[in-house]
């Protein structure tokens, strides 16, 4: 697998909650950050560019994330929601929306007794701090993909358990 190919990774949860329940955590970028290894803080921008205090995020929002990884460092990003249709879809666009450096999203499907909630992920197809290691080592460009990859479904993994928790609690 090529960065080229905009590779994905998903992964999906049974919560014992409604959607309804369910909701509020999935588009509080916070409770994501809070259960990611690398994601260290994300905050809404300020309105108008974010919502405006006690407003619920929408399309066109933007927030600022703080991330660390042990290899490549630190990093801020800033990303833009891109879909927001309440208890059912919530998305954004890391960096250009019209050419992002990663896109991901939730859906919340209503199932008897609670909610299946999946998050997938997608690189690229913009350009984003693993070309410059994959510049560095091309021939080796689909190992380095394949463990960003891997490092991507351990992290969506946590999130769902995370938000699963809260979700039940």
């Amino acid at each position: 697998m090529r960065y080229a190919d905009c590779p994905t990774v998903e992964a999906e949860v049974h919560i014992a909650a409604p959607p309804a329940r369910v909701w509020p955590l999935v588009r509080d970028i916070e409770v994501v950050a809070d259960t990611s290894e690398e994601l260290q803080e994300a905050q809404w921008l300020p309105s108008p560019e974010g919502p405006a205090d006690g407003d619920a995020p929408a399309v066109g929002h933007r927030f600022r994330g703080r991330n660390s990884h042990p290899q490549a460092g630190d990093w801020e990003t800033v990303s833009t929601v891109i879909e927001c249709d309440e208890e059912r879809r919530f998305s954004w666009a890391v960096m250009d929306t019209a050419n992002p450096t990663a896109t991901w999203l939730f859906t919340l499907t209503p199932v008897e007794g609670g909610t299946e909630l999946r998050q997938w992920a997608r690189m690229g197809p913009g350009p984003s701090n693993l070309n410059k290691v994959i510049d560095t080592m091309p021939d080796k460009e689909e190992r380095i993909v394949a463990g960003r990859l891997r490092e991507w479904q351990a992290s969506i993994e946590r999130t769902l358990a995370g938000i699963k928790e809260r979700a039940e609690a």
